[in-house]
């Protein structure tokens, strides 16, 4: 999922971000962070779970600074953002997009059946909106829905790996919690070997 955020990202970019832009660079770097910590993180997982987890946090962080910035990109241009109730985040949801131009289907299919009255949230008796939907609110809003599972499943896999902290550790830990179990050995050992004084000491 984090990897499909990604790719739409750069397309986004690519498409109605200014080229020479800072805030493009950053979100490409934001949604890049949170594919290559979540492997990073998988890839230390039996060695660490402590780094693991540090790595899957940061994962975490980077997708919502990508989420506000396209919450951003929608503010200032006056562009709705969809509420979470709005029946095309679930409609987007439920197809199970796997690859970027699957999401790009989407959301022309979207802005052909609000150009055909159709579209937004369904006006009450069947009205038409006052606006159709334009590629730009789509496609902000569709990236929006996608990071939403992607945090969502990160939560869940956070929780995952906090608990298999606490309860095991991963390589590194043991290693650490059986040196220190050698070390408070030894020492015991030596007090209990060290001769005690006699009464004519």
């Amino acid at each position: 999922m984090a990897q499909l955020v990604f790719d739409i990202t750069v397309r986004f970019c690519d498409r109605y971000i200014e080229k020479r832009s800072r805030t493009r660079d950053q979100m490409v770097q934001a949604a890049r962070s949170g594919v290559q910590n979540i492997a990073e993180g998988s890839q230390a997982s039996g060695t660490s779970k402590k780094t693991e987890l540090k790595l899957t946090n940061v994962a975490r962080a980077s997708l919502e600074e990508l989420r506000l910035d396209y919450e951003d990109f929608l503010r200032q241009r006056g562009l709705p953002l969809w509420d979470r109730d709005d029946p095309r985040r679930q409609s987007l949801i439920d197809r199970r997009c796997a690859t970027a131009d699957e999401v790009a289907v989407w959301v022309r299919e979207e802005h052909d059946r609000g150009q055909g009255g159709q579209g937004g949230q369904g006006g009450q008796g069947g009205h038409k909106e006052p606006s159709t939907p334009t590629y730009p609110e789509l496609a902000a809003n569709a990236a929006l829905v996608l990071l939403a599972v992607a945090c969502s499943l990160l939560d869940r896999q956070i929780a995952a790996q906090a608990a298999a902290f606490e309860t095991e550790g991963g390589f590194t830990e043991r290693l650490y919690r059986v040196r220190s179990e050698k070390r408070s050995s030894r020492s015991s050992s030596a007090r209990s070997t060290k001769p005690t004084p006699s009464a004519t000491d």
